[in-house]
C-alpha cells in the first residue's frame, strides 16, 4: 500500500511510523511550508514532496491512502479532495469543524466505498484496549454512567496562532480535547445522545502565565477567540448518562486525563500519569477495575505494556489492517459524527443557557 501525508507538523511522525510498522509505504509528503516538509523527509525516508494534496494526487495516482495532519479548518476539504479520489483517508481529531461538515465527510466515504478513520489514539492504548476486553467479555455489566476529563491548570496552546482562532481550529478545549469523551463514549457503545447541558468559560485567555509547554510561539497580530473551559452533562436515549470536564486554563490539578465508569457489575477507571514535566511524552496510563468479590470490596489494578507513543502509531497500524481486513477498524465516522453532534451541542447549550435536544 501506498500512503500519502498531507500536512508536515507534529502528528506526521507517528502517522509514518504506524503505516510503515503495518507494512504500508509513505510514498509522500505534502504541505505549504515544502521547507517544512523537507525538513520532516529528513527524519523520515519520504519518496516525494509537494506543496499540496492536488500535486500529490497528480504526481503518484496510484497512492491507496491519503493522511489529514493540518490545522483543524482543512479537515473537511482535504478529506473529501482525497475520497473524492477515490482514496482511503486517515484524519487528525478533530474531525471536522462541526457536524455539518462530518456528515459530509461521512457521505462522501460511502459514495466513495472508502475507510475513513480519524485519530482517536487513546481507544489504541494498551490499557484502553485491556479495560475494553473486560467490558466486552460482560464484567463490568451495563455501564450506567461515565466521567471524561481533560482538564489543564496552564495548558493554553500558544496565544493568536491557529488553536486560538476561532475560524481555523472550530473552538477552544471541547474541539481540541475531545480524547476522553471519545474514550468514555467507545466503553459506553457509542450511545444516541438526546440532551445537552453546558457552559463554556474564557477566563484567562489573555493571560500569559497560562500557557502550555508545547513552545507553539505566540502571534502578536493573531485571534484569540476561543474558550478556555467547558463543564457539560449529556444524557442518552438509552437512559446513561456522561459528564464531560475539558480545559485549557483553570484552578484546579497540573493536568488530569481521565475516563471512569459505574457499571451494573464494575465499576472502572482509565487515567494518565505523568512525568515530571508534565509533556506528553513522559505519560502513561493506569487502568483499574472496582468491583465486589465473595461480599469484598475489591480494586483491580490492569497492568498493560507500556506505549510512549499513546496509541498513535497503533493507531495508524490499525488503520492500514482495517483497510486490508487483516484486523476491524477501531474507530467509524459514523461515532465522529456522534461526537461532533455533542460537541456542537455543547457549544450550543453554553450560548443559549439552557439544555439542548441534540439531534
Amino acid at each position: 500500500m501506498k500512503v500519502g501525508i498531507v500536512g508536515a507538523g507534529g502528528m506526521a511522525s507517528y502517522h509514518y511510523d504506524g503505516f510503515t510498522a503495518a507494512g504500508a509505504e509513505v510514498a509522500a509528503v505534502a504541505d505549504m511550508d515544502t521547507k517544512r516538509a523537507g525538513a520532516f523527509a529528513k527524519t523520515r525516508p519520504v519518496g516525494k514532496i509537494y506543496e499540496s494534496l492536488a500535486e500529490m494526487l497528480k504526481g503518484i495516482p496510484d497512492l491507496d491512502a491519503v493522511s489529514v495532519v493540518t490545522p483543524n479548518k482543512f479537515h473537511k476539504p482535504v478529506a473529501l479532495e482525497a475520497l473524492n479520489a477515490g482514496k482511503h483517508v486517515f484524519c487528525e481529531k478533530p474531525p471536522a469543524l462541526n457536524a455539518a461538515e462530518m456528515a459530509e465527510m461521512l457521505a462522501a466515504s460511502k459514495k466513495a466505498g472508502k475507510l475513513l478513520m480519524f485519530d482517536f489514539n487513546n481507544r489504541a492504548r494498551p490499557e484502553s484496549r485491556a479495560m475494553m476486553r473486560y467490558i466486552k467479555e460482560g464484567a463490568v455489566g451495563n455501564i450506567n454512567s461515565a466521567q471524561a476529563n481533560w482538564i489543564r491548570r496552564a495548558g493554553i496552546p500558544g496565544f493568536g496562532g491557529w488553536f486560538t482562532t476561532r475560524a481555523l481550529s472550530g473552538g477552544g478545549p471541547v474541539i481540541d480535547l475531545p480524547h476522553m469523551m471519545d474514550l468514555a463514549l467507545h466503553f459506553m457503545g457509542y450511545p444516541e445522545p438526546a440532551w445537552c447541558l453546558a457552559g463554556v468559560f474564557y477566563d484567562f485567555m489573555d493571560n500569559k502565565a497560562f500557557k502550555g509547554p508545547w513552545g507553539i510561539p505566540d502571534s502578536a497580530a493573531g485571534v484569540t477567540d476561543v474558550e478556555s473551559s467547558c463543564h457539560a452533562m449529556i444524557s442518552f436515549k438509552t437512559g446513561q448518562t456522561l459528564a464531560v470536564r475539558c480545559s485549557w486554563a483553570e484552578f484546579v490539578e497540573r493536568e488530569v486525563v481521565s475516563v471512569t465508569f459505574q457499571g451494573t457489575k464494575a465499576g472502572g477507571k482509565v487515567e494518565r500519569l505523568f512525568g515530571i514535566d508534565g509533556i506528553d511524552t513522559t505519560s502513561f496510563d493506569s487502568c483499574r477495575l472496582f468491583t465486589e468479590e465473595y461480599g469484598v470490596q475489591v480494586n483491580r489494578d490492569i497492568t498493560a505494556e507500556k506505549d510512549e507513543s499513546m496509541g498513535r502509531t497503533g493507531q495508524a497500524s490499525n488503520f492500514i489492517d482495517a483497510i486490508t481486513g487483516k484486523a476491524p477498524a477501531l474507530n467509524t465516522p459514523e461515532e465522529a459524527l456522534i461526537l461532533m453532534k455533542i460537541v456542537d451541542a455543547m457549544y450550543e447549550s453554553a450560548a443559549l443557557k439552557k439544555p439542548v435536544e441534540i439531534r
